[in-house]
């Protein structure tokens, strides 16, 4: 039996260094993916050839896992989207450790936060990949916006090229490109890739999460006061945010900073028990959450809701108050401490 105070260590792979040829690559089975007649009639395309086109309306098929259209009249199984999301990694990671560690235009964007060439040429390299193999899927990324001709669809990849610029621009290995998945708002798939150190996290929903192919999962841990808890940067909360991330701080055996996205990377590893962040945009997390759940972990708004984004053309990302942990008790802890007083 464990003690109350017991922190186990991680079981889970450690993660492989970079060799001349690594691969992240997995080959995951998924039964195929049934439709209906009605959702199959359901489904339309938008747009004229030789532009972007998009899904409206396709149902998922009762009992038979998702009906996910792809241009014509086929269907597209699971493992065809987690092939060409992980093309689409491929792609960004190119043209990332082709920029990683040289000198290039910083900009700044409206909202002061940073942004370079690799941030657009990864997320177009990504944009193209998808198009290719998915017309009729809508996608929205940090740095485009949204890409399809009707306002709203089923189906929406959501992109962050870089998530962590601040570290690739001063030459820091811990950023990574974040792919998101949704069905209705809710993301069903999620990959955390980092380019330089060659990990891969591949998040489905309903299934194991992977680091490079192999199984992970998180450790358990079960009082906030032996947790390991990261967030981004303590400076970035404000207010009341910031009051309730200090009473969470006092809680905890050990807080760390930095690692952005890699930071939910390490909890699903079963390396960290808790993640807590404030004024995170949707893409800064949609793809964490299969990943963190589909490794047994937890990961809420602050109020403990479920996190989703039912995005459409018109929609802005707004900001969210994030908490993840490994143990549902740690995660249970936190938001008591985190909520408003």
């Amino acid at each position: 039996m464990l003690s109350p105070t017991s922190t186990i260590l991680s079981t889970s792979p450690t993660p492989h260094p970079a060799s001349p040829n690594p691969s992240p690559r997995q080959h995951l089975r998924f039964p195929f993916l049934r439709a209906t007649a009605s959702s199959a009639a359901a489904v339309r395309a938008c747009g004229t050839a030789g532009r972007r086109m998009c899904s409206v309306r396709a149902s998922a098929s009762e009992g038979s896992g998702w009906a996910v259209p792809a241009a014509g009249k086929e269907l597209v199984e699971m493992e065809r989207l987690v092939e060409v999301a992980q093309s689409a990694a491929d792609a960004a990671g190119e043209v990332l450790r082709k920029y990683f560690r040289q000198r290039f235009e910083i900009i700044d964007k409206e909202d002061h936060s940073p942004v370079t060439i690799a941030d657009r040429e990864a997320e177009e390299a990504m944009m193209s990949v998808i198009m290719k193999s998915f017309p009729a899927h809508a996608i929205f990324g940090e740095e485009n916006g949204w890409r399809c001709e009707e306002k709203s669809a089923d189906y929406v990849w959501v992109l962050d090229p870089i998530d962590g610029t601040k570290s690739f621009i001063t030459g820091k290995p811990l950023f990574g490109t974040l792919i998101a998945l949704l069905h209705n708002g809710k993301p069903v798939m999620g990959i955390i890739d980092q380019p330089i150190l060659r990990e891969r996290w591949v998040g489905v929903d309903g299934k194991k999460t992977t680091l490079n192919g192999q199984e992970i999962s998180v450790r358990p841990c079960n009082v906030l006061a032996q947790a390991y808890l990261y967030t981004t940067n303590p400076h970035l909360f404000e207010g009341d945010a910031e009051d309730a991330f200090i009473r969470v701080r006092e809680k905890v055996k050990v807080p760390l900073y930095g690692c952005d996205c890699y930071a939910y990377a390490l909890l699903a590893s079963g390396f960290v028990d808790l993640v807590v962040e404030s004024g995170l945009k949707p893409y800064d997390f949609l793809s964490l959450v299969p990943v963190i759940e589909g490794a047994g972990g937890s990961i809420t708004d602050w109020e403990g809701n479920k996190l989703h984004w039912p995005v459409t053309s018109e929609s802005r990302p707004t900001s969210f108050n994030v908490v993840a942990a490994g143990d549902t008790r740690v995660h249970g802890q936190a938001l008591e401490a985190l909520r408003w007083h």
